[in-house]
């Protein structure tokens, strides 16, 4: 017998703005089939801790590079930059099995439910033995990814990464990127044999060319073509313009900047999540937004990595959709990434609350609706926010906590982004309808968080 569910919110941040006495329904498959406003609390329903929000979406994760953060933070050359801990990275990427994968996928999927996140785009990129050799299942350590959602409740996007070539113009690649690499027809096999899986757990299964530098011209058209022709919506992601040595080799090899020879040579449109994107000239940013595309902005790695500062005014001015990604990992809070983007945009125009709407003057509504509505687009799931048909993903912020103690609904939203000092306002999470945080906490916390260290541990010994 199905069974509805309700939970009453004294004010919840829906799709077009902030609304009072909000009774939230949804069934045991996990999507919102009423949400009403206006509505006193009924006795029967229990009453959410504090503001109601809707759940995060992380359009953007590496999830072994969490065990890595906190190892690169300091210099051994002259200038450290992006590919400098790069270098390091692919060091650390060669020690890993899917046991050990599989731990640190647990800990990070628990750390970002408890952090707002209630989906993930996996862009997974470690595909074969430490050899370089694939496993006897080509798809292991997909699976370990799988599983690892599965375990904590976090809603999945995987997106197996095509890795072809060390650099533009078929560069051949190096030593440490081994175990990215396969050919075409290989990663489209891997596709249809994930896609049963995906299916049985309620994940989306799309693709992440890596990059340009990465996939030739033929092989990304091939791979783009072969996945919407087993899923016509299926997303699409790829690294774009992070770096302006990458924009400037592909300029040498081609002639035009990464995101426009992008536009000019696939049919880039609402299914594509350009990550990054940070490097664009005023005419690629008004012809990357018209076309529909997502710009996945990862704001604390960008900052990590010294990547460079995207031009938000500008791809809001020309309609574009954004959403946000934790990248590598060296922050794992939604509300930390809202406030990194809002602030590196005053530090670049030398203004205050840059990231707003005529609609939505306060700048964490509008960020947290921005975010939401274009990382569910990248995702390819059904996570747009609070309304019916939607998956019943949502935040409950914790109404006592001292940087909201008191305050109005909208300011309690501004104080969990920007005053919360490090402690978190959150109460309670719930993905698919399913609580997966209480006061705060995982159940898997402690444990999970055990069994990081240890492989944390066991790949620094290794």
């Amino acid at each position: 017998m199905t069974q509805t569910h309700r939970l009453h919110a004294a004010h919840a941040l829906l799709p077009d703005g902030w609304a009072g006495d909000v009774l939230l329904a949804w069934n045991d498959a996990g999507d919102f089939t009423s949400v009403q406003t206006g509505v006193p609390c009924p006795a029967s329903v229990a009453s959410a801790a504090g503001p109601v929000l809707p759940g995060m979406p992380n359009l953007h994760s590496h999830a072994f590079q969490r065990a890595f953060g906190g190892l690169t933070e300091y210099r051994d050359q002259a200038q450290d930059s992006f590919w400098s801990w790069r270098t390091l990275m692919y060091r650390f990427a060669a020690q890993i099995t899917p046991d050990l994968l599989e731990a640190i996928a647990t800990w990070l999927y628990a750390e970002m439910l408890e952090a707002g996140y209630t989906s993930v785009c996996e862009f997974h990129y470690v595909h074969h033995d430490r050899d370089g050799r694939p496993y006897a299942d080509r798809v292991e350590l997909s699976r370990a990814l799988l599983r690892a959602a599965k375990s904590t409740g976090i809603g999945m996007t995987l997106l197996p990464v095509l890795y072809q070539t060390g650099g533009f113009g078929g560069q051949p690649a190096s030593e440490g990127q081994r175990r990215f690499l396969n050919d075409t027809r290989d990663m489209l096999d891997m596709l249809s044999a994930l896609r049963p899986l995906c299916v049985a757990q309620g994940a989306r299964l799309g693709l992440a060319p890596h990059s340009l530098r990465a996939v030739p011209p033929e092989a990304l058209a091939a791979a783009v073509s072969g996945l919407h022709a087993q899923d016509a919506s299926a997303p699409v992601h790829i690294h774009i313009a992070e770096q302006t040595a990458e924009v400037d080799a592909c300029l040498a090899w081609s002639g035009r900047r990464p995101v426009q020879w992008l536009l000019e040579h696939l049919p880039v449109d609402a299914r594509w999540c350009l990550i990054h994107a940070t490097h664009m000239t005023p005419d690629e940013y008004r012809d990357a937004a018209r076309s529909g595309a997502v710009a996945g902005l990862c704001p604390t790695t960008e900052a990590n990595l010294g990547d460079g500062i995207f031009d938000l005014p500008a791809w809001q001015a020309a309609g574009g959709t954004w959403g946000l990604g934790s990248d590598s990992h060296a922050t794992v809070n939604a509300a930390e990434e809202l406030l990194m983007l809002e602030y590196s945009q005053r530090l670049a125009l030398r203004q205050r609350n840059v990231a707003v709407s005529a609609r939505h003057p306060d700048v964490a509504t509008h960020m947290m609706l921005a975010a939401v509505s274009g990382g569910a687009q990248a995702s390819g799931r059904k996570v747009a926010g609070l309304a019916v048909g939607q998956r019943a993903d949502f935040i409950v912020l914790d109404a006592e906590h001292p940087a909201l103690r008191g305050l109005p609904a909208c300011a309690m939203l501004s104080g969990h982004v920007f005053a919360s000092h490090r402690t978190s306002a959150i109460d309670q999470v719930v993905c698919g309808g399913v609580e997966r945080i209480a006061r705060g906490r995982h159940v898997l916390h402690e444990q999970a968080a055990a069994a990081f260290a240890e492989a944390r541990a066991t790949v620094m010994r290794s």
